[in-house]
């Protein structure tokens, strides 16, 4: 997992990026997941006057990595903008409790083995915008973070239904980090936000308002905790009977609704004894299938977060938790 840290403007951030990366002999283009048809051209040209009006400065980051790579700007929006809006292997489990001592924000990301060593942890600190410490697959857009004010997001990728242009899962959660203190006012920004993906956002903040929004570009449906305790927990599938018709039947989930069960039924099960300790449990399968992957098919959870909100900590794994440990992240401190 490479470990990055950006300072300055978008740009200066992208540019960085980039140069180091062509200075490593690290083309991005090169890479076989970067994906260029006609469709997902025309489909990032829509996309772009969203962005210009809503978020620009990431245009700029963008444009930043293209100098850098001395390669096209066209065709690093066409591969960023249209992701998780067509076909992505991205999986993951989200969830995240509390109670009168914790606030426990939890993921895991299962993704392709042969990429795992491109994996980065960026430490954002850019002009006019919130701090934060996140994690992705690829790089601009991020699949799970928290920002200086303890706001932590994390995305569950769900295999497109219906599309149409907006932010995909990763600009949402990146844009979001940098904007937002808090849940409800994350909440407020995404009612604004056209959205192109399908996706499930877990949201917690250091006051202990947990949500978890399934969206796409025709619904936002919000799941808050429920009688069963002070937890929300979510997959690669929308659970909730507002969204069920846009669940992608026949597709290799990775055992998506068993997933969502075992932490679910265990969080419920548990609800009266949460602890760091817990999080640690379930992501590392001890309660039942979670991370449990045969790396020889090419699949396996490739890092583990967990973000402890009250006590203002982060712990990672970076690969499978089932096989090696976490542990405590010191290079961010809150504000």
């Amino acid at each position: 997992m490479y470990h990055s840290r950006f300072k300055g403007s978008h740009y200066d951030a992208g540019y960085k990026l980039g140069s180091l990366l062509y200075k490593n002999n690290n083309i991005i283009s090169n890479n076989h997941t970067f994906v260029i048809t006609e469709e997902r051209k025309r489909f990032a040209k829509e996309c772009i006057p969203i962005y210009e009006k809503i978020y620009p400065e990431i245009l700029q980051e963008i444009k930043g990595i293209a100098d850098g790579q001395k390669d096209s700007y066209e065709n690093l929006c066409t591969f960023l903008l249209s992701m998780y809006c067509f076909e992505f292997n991205n999986k993951c489990t989200c969830f995240a409790y509390k109670d009168e001592k914790d606030i426990i924000f939890g993921r895991n990301s299962d993704f392709l083995v042969e990429l795992e060593k491109l994996y980065m942890n960026c430490l954002y600190k850019l002009d006019n915008v919130y701090a934060f410490n996140g994690n992705t697959t690829a790089f601009v857009q991020m699949e799970d973070g928290v920002n200086e004010y303890g706001l932590a997001i994390g995305l569950t990728f769900v295999y497109p239904k219906v599309r149409k242009a907006g932010f995909n899962s990763g600009m949402l959660v990146r844009y979001l980090l940098e904007k937002c203190k808090t849940t409800d006012e994350a909440l407020e920004k995404l009612k604004k936000i056209p959205i192109a993906s399908q996706q499930t956002l877990t949201l917690a903040d250091s006051k202990g308002n947990l949500a978890i929004v399934e969206c796409n570009c025709n619904h936002i449906q919000l799941i808050k905790p429920s009688n069963d305790g002070e937890f929300v927990a979510t997959a690669n599938n929308f659970n909730s009977n507002e969204m069920f018709e846009y669940r992608n039947c026949g597709i290799d989930d990775w055992r998506s609704d068993e997933r969502y069960s075992v932490a679910y039924n265990t969080l419920k099960e548990n609800k009266n004894n949460f602890s760091l300790e817990l999080a640690k449990d379930i992501l590392s399968g001890k309660y039942g299938f979670m991370c449990q992957y045969n790396r020889k098919t090419g699949a396996d959870t490739v890092w583990s977060i967990i973000y402890d909100l009250k006590n203002k900590k982060i712990y990672r794994v970076e690969g499978n938790p089932s096989r090696k440990k976490f542990k405590e992240d010191l290079r961010m401190k809150f504000v």
